[in-house]
């Protein structure tokens, strides 16, 4: 089957298919004698197999580890669970993360009069002037705050003036 074919029996979109192709994260299609890509049952599977990784958040990495093991046919179970509880981890801490920016946000949302004065604690909030209590900031980057890094002793973002040219 073509590629158009491959994409609706897989439920992976062409272009999906080529850059999983060009990561190698699955084998080259064979090719008609016409140049086009031919897939398949087994590319199918394959396919329907990272749809269903990336459908429950698995990085392609971790695909490419699941799919290694998947063709193997003495492989162990328990490096399969480990990298399935890994992730579950992984998302229980991201939603963590998700719900502690969702309070924030609503907390400073709650203190916006949304009138037409231009003073805002939304905007306060972003520039610094109000400390966000994000505890799991420290998980967002190397230097552990959400953002740039670019924070003051007391926490407070600098004004846009003091920060290097080209930054937002």
């Amino acid at each position: 089957m073509n590629i158009g074919q491959a994409s609706n029996a897989s439920g992976v979109s062409s272009k999906m298919i080529r850059y999983y192709e060009s990561i190698d994260l699955i084998p080259r299609s064979a090719r008609r004698d016409s140049g086009y890509r031919d897939y398949g049952p087994a590319d199918i599977h394959r396919l329907a197999f990272i749809r269903r990784a990336r459908d429950l958040g698995f990085s392609i990495e971790q695909i490419r580890d699941l799919l290694r093991l998947w063709s193997d046919g003495h492989r162990s179970s328990a490096e399969v669970k480990a990298i399935a509880l890994e992730h579950v981890n992984d998302l229980k801490r991201r939603a963590r993360h998700l719900n502690e920016m969702a309070e924030a946000l609503k907390h400073l949302a709650a203190a916006c009069e949304g009138d037409s004065r231009p003073e805002c604690p939304i905007i306060k909030g972003l520039e610094g002037e109000i400390p966000l209590d994000l505890h799991c900031a420290h998980d967002a980057s190397p230097k552990g705050e959400l953002g740039s890094g670019r924070r003051r002793a007391n926490g407070k973002v600098p004004p846009r003036s003091s920060r290097p040219a080209g930054r937002a």
